[in-house]
C-alpha cells in the first residue's frame, strides 16, 4: 500500500521534472494557463533541482548553458529511488 503510494509519487515527481523541461523550451505567456502550470511545476521541482544547480555550474555549450541538474535527478529516481519503492 505505501510502497503504491511511494511508486505513484516517484512517477508524477518524473513527469513533472519532464513537463518542466519541456515547458522551459517555449515562450510562456504571464497570464495565461500554461504559466499556471509552469508555476506549479517549478514550485514542486525547484526544492530538489536548484540546491543540485547550485552545486553543479551548468556546462557551456556556445552561448549557452546546459543545466544537468534535470537530467541527474531524473537518473537518481530511475536508477535509484524507484527500485527501492516499486
Amino acid at each position: 500500500m505505501i510502497g503504491d503510494v511511494l511508486c505513484l509519487l516517484t512517477t508524477l515527481y518524473f513527469f513533472a521534472i519532464l513537463g518542466r523541461i519541456l515547458l522551459s523550451w517555449f515562450p510562456v505567456s504571464p497570464d495565461g494557463v500554461v504559466a499556471t502550470i509552469f508555476s506549479f511545476l517549478y514550485a514542486i521541482t525547484e526544492p530538489v533541482l536548484g540546491p543540485l544547480r547550485r552545486a553543479l555550474p551548468p556546462i557551456a555549450m556556445g552561448g549557452m548553458g546546459l543545466d544537468l541538474s534535470p537530467i541527474i535527478v531524473t537518473f537518481a529516481l530511475q536508477l535509484f529511488v524507484r527500485p527501492l519503492v516499486c
